[in-house]
């Protein structure tokens, strides 16, 4: 027994509720076993315990051992002070403590519910329960799926609240900031972030009919126009915008040591994925409300299908010929990334934050036309015959792998509630 899986117990009154006695022999009476509190304090808030003749409300404590109040100093912490019930598993020990009493559960706990636990958490591998996952109706499954991708998606908005509050509240700015921290992906999404940071979107706006101007200022703030070793006339220009810019507006461009090159294919060198995104910059018009109204990846297709300026066909590098020569166009990869990690969250948030029920159905929408993500922690979901259609499932497969199945969260994931209490 630990006290993850008391609580666990309490919460979900797996116990046998008749004949419930304190210490000193009183009848007890689980009318509400309270609210789980995650946070510093009691186990549970706001429970509803009839002891003897008399109906409590108030908080309760859980402890394998009567001890353990005494070990985890309870009696000197002030948030303890107001504890109606004390319930153990084990009671090795009279505290003395006439303010509440004690309530042993031992005796009224069901030993196969302990058991199943005890059994899924000793098994190995990154899934524990993998071998038991089609004992659980996919009512549940399904359900549990739909919360996980909820779940992910608030942990976004967390994330994002900071930027939030830095742009003022403005959502333009914030998807501003959440697109640029995308195109530098996971190897440049930091640099990308702090150059977004750093030049303010309404700059960029007052310049966004000259591609030109906006990609001497992307480049200019990101350090590479200060940095090159070669000129071309194509750079000569970029260069000569910036300086003007730069001393009109003010900036200090970042260090050009901040953006990694090595490992990375050329077709997601920074530069390359500066000069997309500048691209989408002078295309962007009224891009944050068209965005907010997609429901599939198809209509985002033109209008996130951009392609880097023609200077770029043939480099890579500034003033530095490339062997060949193509358009960079932002890949089918790159344009799925964008959608799960930046379109479809801010739809969510966005649909959160302002009471927009329709746009919380927009978003699922769109991420369900989204292919699923290949990688390896998906692989090892399929492996165990869970099928992955779409971009929503898979995100909530990375969800509950990461969050619950590494951690051997069992208790509180859905499949791992139910395999515990039904077998």
């Amino acid at each position: 027994m630990n006290e993850y899986l008391l609580q666990f117990l309490w919460k979900n009154v797996l116990f046998k509720p008749g004949n419930l006695l304190t210490n000193c022999g009183k009848p007890v009476t689980v009318i509400h076993p309270g609210k789980h509190n995650t946070n510093a304090g009691p186990d549970f808030l706001e429970a509803k315990i009839k002891i003897g003749d008399t109906l409590w409300v108030g908080n309760v404590e859980l402890h394998v051992c009567t001890s353990d109040w005494i070990k985890h100093r309870h009696d000197d912490d002030p948030l303890y002070q107001n504890i109606i019930l004390h319930v153990v598993y084990k009671h090795d020990t009279e505290i003395g403590h006439e303010k509440f009493s004690t309530l042993l559960l031992k005796d009224h706990i069901d030993e196969r519910v302990v058991e199943r636990y005890r059994y899924l958490a000793g098994l190995p591998g990154h899934i524990p329960c993998g071998a038991q996952i089609n004992q659980v109706p996919e009512i549940i499954w399904f359900a549990w799926l739909e919360r996980l991708l909820a779940e992910r998606w608030e942990q976004k908005l967390a994330e994002w609240e900071e930027l939030w509050e830095q742009s003022g509240k403005d959502w333009r700015t914030l998807l501003y900031y959440r697109l640029a921290a995308n195109f530098g992906f996971y190897v440049n999404r930091d640099a990308f972030l702090e150059l977004a940071l750093s030049l303010p979107l309404n700059i960029l706006v007052r310049h966004r009919d000259s591609l030109l101007q906006v990609e001497a200022l992307l480049l200019g703030q990101a350090g590479f126009l200060a940095s090159v070793e070669r000129q071309d006339e194509y750079v000569s220009r970029l260069q000569a915008e910036y300086q003007y810019l730069k001393g009109k507006y003010n900036l200090t461009p970042m260090n050009v040591m901040r953006w990694k090159f090595l490992r990375l294919r050329p077709a997601n060198f920074p530069t390359i994925r500066i000069a997309q995104f500048a691209m989408l910059i002078h295309k962007s018009i009224g891009l944050f409300s068209r965005l907010m109204e997609v429901e599939h990846i198809r209509h985002l297709e033109t209008l996130l299908q951009i392609r880097a300026s023609e200077y770029w066909d043939s480099h890579y590098r500034l003033a530095e010929l490339s062997k060949e020569i193509h358009a960079k166009y932002l890949g089918t990869e790159a344009l799925r990334n964008i959608v799960i990690n930046t379109v479809a969250p801010m739809q969510y948030l966005y649909a959160r934050l302002q009471g927009r029920e329709i746009l919380h159905e927009r978003s699922m929408s769109l991420l369900q036309s989204v292919p699923a993500e290949k990688n390896r922690i998906i692989r090892e979901w399929e492996k165990l015959g869970i099928t992955v259609t779409d971009a929503a499932q898979s995100q909530a497969l990375l969800q509950l792998f990461n969050n619950y199945c590494i951690v051997k969260s069992c208790l509180n994931c859905a499949v791992g509630n139910r395999l515990v209490r039904c077998g």
